[in-house]
């Protein structure tokens, strides 16, 4: 597990005429609805920030220097680290940086967080995922392994492992989190944790006062459908 600290881009020097919102192809699946409202957001604090829908594994088609604001850990690395030219940043850090913001208030209920492996590198999301769910007043309980210590859900694994070996790997990171609810940032981890039996809470359902319904289609089910997604966006 690398220690290397991966930064963030500074948000004042985003080229607000070359800035993008990416949702992830398994949020414009499972959770079209929230893309709107998250886009919305952005514009209403951060200018005209425009759609982009290409799937990650595709060339991105964007000017050089153009910024993606991204929601999926996956999306993240593979724009930032394949497509020299593509700066990106997490949905999380912009709007943790908007003073006021209004959000939804939880009455300090119990939470852990997973965070997800792909971000593993970069502790100002965790720490914005933080003080997003704070100023939600939520109530915190961390399990052993977060941040920069966290360890993937299990869902990396489908296709290197068989599946009986990914869900016993999902129900042991699960049962991990010390409290019933978990709120995560990724629909893969969405998926695990209801694999493990835990509630799973969907930062973006969070932020905008959604339920985060569980997700009970199988493991190949999840993949083919994204497999079919990917191959036309």
């Amino acid at each position: 597990m690398s220690e290397t600290v991966i930064p963030s881009i500074d948000i004042k020097s985003i080229d607000r005429e070359n800035c993008w919102f990416n949702p992830g192809c398994a949020m414009s699946i499972y959770k079209p609805e929230l893309i709107e409202p998250m886009l919305a957001l952005l514009r209403e604090n951060f200018g005209d920030v425009k759609l982009h829908s290409l799937c990650c594994q595709h060339d991105p088609k964007l000017p050089d220097g153009a910024t993606i604001i991204n929601n999926c850990a996956g999306c993240d690395r593979r724009f930032r680290s394949d497509y020299p030219g593509i700066r990106t940043i997490t949905f999380w850090e912009m709007i943790d940086s908007i003073d006021g913001l209004r959000l939804p208030d939880y009455q300090g209920a119990a939470v852990s967080v997973h965070d997800s492996c792909s971000f593993r590198q970069k502790p100002q999301v965790h720490a914005a995922v933080r003080n997003i769910l704070r100023k939600m007043n939520f109530n915190i309980i961390e399990s052993a392994f977060s941040g920069t210590r966290s360890i993937c859900c299990g869902d990396t694994f489908y296709s290197l492992l068989p599946n009986e070996q990914v869900a016993a790997l999902q129900k042991k990171r699960a049962a991990q989190m010390p409290c019933a609810d978990v709120a995560v940032y990724c629909i893969g981890c969405v998926r695990s944790m209801t694999v493990g039996g835990k509630q799973p809470l969907y930062l973006p359902d969070l932020v905008f006062g959604r339920r985060t319904e569980k997700m009970t289609n199988t493991l190949d089910g999840y993949h083919n459908d994204l497999k079919a997604y990917i191959a036309v966006h």
